[in-house]
């Protein structure tokens, strides 16, 4: 899920301690269970927040921020199964599924819980097993039963799962004002306008007057001297927030930009 690192398709999370991740490109539709501490996401307009016991379904080609709490005395557990192309399509062909329709809904679908459901993801706990070399066999019907088990229980998932179409171009600047904060490549953000790399950069400078790279670190600059000035933010909280990855390069760049290091507004 996320936009550097390579995932398995069925993931088993734990900490101990709150963690705050920053953000991630969610590059397929991911099928999670909270089993232990809660999950919060943001995708930049709305707050998403998942208790224990709950499913929900992230959908692919979208925008995320999270933290992970644990329980006040134990572990954050969450198990997730990532439900990639491949595999919809193969089981399109062999099921007969497809998507009649484009389906507009928010990135993040809560699934009502269902003894189904619970069932298989409790099958899931013995983790080790599925994390072991030699068993992709095994993972892979697991993915297949999990998206059977969404369309008994939630057959109007059909047209979401089954839309296999990659992102059409959309207005740019629109987009760019509203996700800035993510952290991801300018591939990503090409990608997810509907553009190739070279179109988005030569649009970019043509809506924007400057060129992404240039633009970005002084948004991010302008949103976290807001919230430092305006809102009492502390520095450490601010810029992984703005899309910054160390606040060593964060502190480097604001004070370049504003004369006086963030901890001094």
């Amino acid at each position: 899920m996320s936009d550097n690192k390579p995932v398995q398709k069925i993931s088993y999370s734990c900490y101990f301690n709150k963690t705050k991740d920053g953000e991630q490109f969610v590059s397929e539709h991911v099928f999670s269970y909270q089993v232990a501490g809660k999950f919060v996401m943001n995708d930049g307009e709305k707050e998403y927040v998942f208790h224990e016991g709950e499913f929900r379904l992230n959908k692919r080609n979208t925008l995320i921020k999270y933290i992970k709490y644990p329980p006040a005395e134990g572990e954050y557990k969450n198990i997730a199964v990532y439900l990639d192309q491949q595999t919809l399509r193969s089981f399109s062909e062999e099921y007969g599924f497809t998507s009649e329709k484009h389906v507009q809904t928010p990135p993040i679908i809560s699934i009502r819980p269902h003894a189904l459901l619970t069932n298989y993801m409790n099958s899931l706990q013995p983790y080790d097993q599925f994390a072991q070399p030699g068993n992709e066999i095994l993972v892979s019907l697991k993915v297949k039963e999990a998206i059977a088990l969404l369309l008994q229980t939630n057959p109007q998932l059909k047209d979401i799962l089954f839309d296999l179409s990659e992102p059409g171009k959309i207005d740019l600047e629109g987009f760019m004002n509203k996700n800035f904060h993510f952290n991801v490549s300018l591939d990503r953000f090409s990608y997810l306008t509907g553009r190739s790399l070279s179109t988005f950069k030569r649009d970019f400078e043509k809506t924007f007057n400057a060129s992404p790279g240039k633009w970005l670190q002084q948004k991010r600059l302008q949103e976290a001297y807001f919230r430092i000035k305006e809102k009492g933010a502390a520095p450490s909280d601010v810029y992984i927030d703005v899309g910054f990855e160390d606040l060593s390069h964060f502190s480097f760049a604001f004070k370049k930009m504003y004369g006086v290091a963030p901890s001094r507004i």
